[in-house]
Formats: C-alpha cells, sequence, structure tokens
C-alpha cells in the first residue's frame, strides 16, 4: 500500500557530508514533523564522497512522518563559478564581465546536469546553461578547431 505525501520540501544548500541540525536544516525539518538527526545521518552517508559541494534535496515527507529523499547535482550557476574560480556572479552582467568559459565546458556541465534538467537534448541543456552564465557576468566563446 502507497503512503500518502504529505509534503514536499526543496532544500537548495546543504553542503555534501556535512548536514547537521542547525539553520537552515533544522527549522525546515522540525515544522515538518520529520527526525531531523535521521535525515542528517542519511544525508551525509549518501553524500559523503561529494563533500564541500552543494547538493541540493528534494524531500518527500508521509503521513506516518516518514520520509524519503532525492539528491540533486550541484546548481549550474555554482558549477559555472567553480570552473572560473570565482565566489559569485557580476553585479552589472552587461556591462563588467568576470570570466570566460568555452562551449567544450558548457557541453561538460550539460552531460552532469542532463538528469536534472527538463529537457530532452544536450543542446538544448547547453542552451540553458549558457543563458546562465551570461545572466551572471560570464561570457561564452566558441573553440575553434
Amino acid at each position: 500500500m502507497k503512503k500518502r505525501i504529505v509534503k514536499r520540501i526543496k532544500i537548495q544548500k546543504i553542503n555534501g557530508g556535512s548536514a547537521n541540525p542547525s539553520p537552515p536544516i533544522g527549522p525546515i525539518l522540525g515544522s515538518a514533523g520529520v527526525n531531523i538527526m535521521e535525515f542528517c545521518k542519511q544525508y551525509n552517508s549518501r553524500t559523503q564522497n561529494r563533500k564541500g559541494e552543494i547538493c541540493p534535496v528534494i524531500l518527500t515527507i508521509y503521513e506516518d512522518k516518514s520520509f524519503s529523499f532525492l539528491i540533486k547535482k550541484s546548481p549550474v550557476s555554482v558549477q559555472i563559478l567553480n570552473l572560473i574560480r570565482l565566489k559569485k556572479g557580476s553585479g552589472e552582467s552587461n556591462r563588467s564581465k568576470i570570466g570566460k568559459i568555452s562551449m567544450d565546458q558548457i557541453r561538460i556541465i550539460a552531460k552532469n546536469k542532463m538528469e536534472d534538467f527538463n529537457c530532452l537534448s544536450i543542446e538544448a541543456a547547453m542552451s540553458m546553461i549558457v543563458g546562465t552564465a551570461r545572466s551572471m557576468g560570464v561570457e561564452v566563446y566558441e573553440t575553434k578547431i
């Protein structure tokens, strides 16, 4: 028999392998009635090979206060910032550029993130990533063969 879903929660900023009951995780899960320590143990064991990387979670809470969760890949913006080795994007993306990224690097990010996107082809995923990069103030250049 299927359990009835009571709530779905998305938590965006949790570092892999280091979830603890302090904010923001504790208050979010506590208000939903989830066993916080059990979630932290399970999350840390499943993300121990991704320490320091941001691993967003979609948490499904059931009627009997049990839960299941799906761990996503790091956000595209974080992956782009890691490639250009900066902490944040440009404040004025149309005027001041903060770095450059090649289409080959965009393709690598697209392949990595493909399972989280709602598109069917790598080219469509690449187009989405290019848009994110441009809005962050990162120039995208075509590699010449």
